[in-house]
């Protein structure tokens, strides 16, 4: 089944992007800039969440930890339309 796993992999990198976005954002309104200011922020340590925020390629547990990163900023992220169970079984 590639065809399942590379559509749960794209909607995963979506979640991720999504969830980047709008903590991003969040940050950015709140004036905090700062490696220092976002890893205080986020409850990270400054060098992980720089890396976590600004990571252009996805990687296993991202989507995980950037939700917990919207958690403890109290975000919700909505993440609609992204579910890979979504139109399975659609025209195939």
């Amino acid at each position: 089944m590639p065809h399942t796993a590379r559509r749960e992999h794209q909607a995963e990198r979506l979640q991720a992007i999504r969830l980047r976005f709008t903590i991003n954002t969040h940050l950015e309104d709140q004036g905090i800039t700062t490696p220092a200011a976002i890893g205080a922020a986020t409850g990270l340590p400054a060098a992980e969440a720089a890396r976590l925020l600004s990571r252009r390629q996805w990687r296993e547990g991202d989507v995980a930890a950037l939700k917990a990163v919207a958690a403890h900023l109290g975000l919700e992220v909505s993440l609609e339309g992204l579910d890979p169970s979504v139109g399975k079984g659609r025209g195939r």
